[in-house]
């Protein structure tokens, strides 16, 4: 399943670089520094930055639904070894 997605979009990524290959130059305002690349190398990694920063912006709003489940799973072993007590007469481990 994941060849039939990757293949034609891999494909059309090598199409997009091979059409656009004219030189740009880019800069930024303050600096006197400035850099040529080919149109496609600067778009694709634009993208892929992103990307990049997308992913990161989502996995730093998840660490805390993954703390909440981290301490909703050790309240469970805790009650799971409260109720083996209650109904075994075992005394519950206190390392939990």
């Amino acid at each position: 399943m994941r060849l039939l997605i990757g293949i034609p979009l891999l494909a059309l990524i090598v199409l997009f670089t091979l059409s656009n290959t004219q030189l740009v130059q880019l800069g930024l305002w303050p600096l006197d520094y400035r850099l040529e690349l080919p149109l496609s190398v600067a778009i694709l990694t634009g993208m892929a930055m992103a990307f990049l920063a997308g992913g990161l912006i989502v996995w730093l709003g998840a660490l805390g639904q993954r703390r909440r489940a981290r301490d909703a799973a050790h309240t469970i072993r805790l009650l799971e070894a409260q109720i083996a007590q209650l109904r075994g007469g075992q005394r519950p481990p206190l390392d939990c």
